[in-house]
């Protein structure tokens, strides 16, 4: 059982149709909101995935997930929106994982790192040791990305 739901911040601008987390917005450990439209809730000890920081551990198993799901160019400006909130740690997914996710990625630094929500969803809560079932079972590339994740 996680201690927090996972919070998504969603950018109202973000493709519904190509979005991988359809089918988690009535799941209960989920808790979607629309960005700029609504605020998040207090982020103390909650985890933001992000690119550029120290790997996620088991030791982050207490604190929550923020997951900030737009283009990498929204994200940007979405991230400077959290950065200072007290109690909001930074952690990244290990750099070895790879996207079945099939896209171009014009406005990242590093299009190699960028995973899909749904897979840094995934992978952050193998790590974390929370349940991974039925996170993936909308996901049109799930088989793909267990493939890689698994070899």
């Amino acid at each position: 059982m996680q201690p927090f739901p996972t919070y998504i911040w969603r950018h109202r601008r973000e493709n519904l149709k190509k979005c991988s987390l359809r089918g988690l917005e009535m799941r209960s450990d989920f808790k979607f909101f629309s960005y700029p439209n609504q605020s998040l809730p207090n982020l103390s000890n909650y985890v933001l995935l992000d690119v550029d920081a120290p790997p996620l551990e088991q030791k982050d198993a207490a604190r929550g997930l923020l997951i900030l799901d737009a283009t990498w160019r929204y994200a940007k400006v979405m991230k400077e929106k959290v950065v200072k909130e007290e109690g909001l740690v930074f952690r990244s997914i290990p750099s070895h994982y790879r996207t079945a996710y099939p896209r171009r990625q014009d406005d990242c630094s590093d299009p190699e790192k960028g995973l899909a929500s749904i897979e840094a969803i995934y992978i952050a809560y193998h790590i974390l040791g929370r349940d991974t079932t039925g996170l993936l079972d909308k996901y049109h590339w799930k088989e793909g990305f267990l493939a890689q994740i698994l070899s």
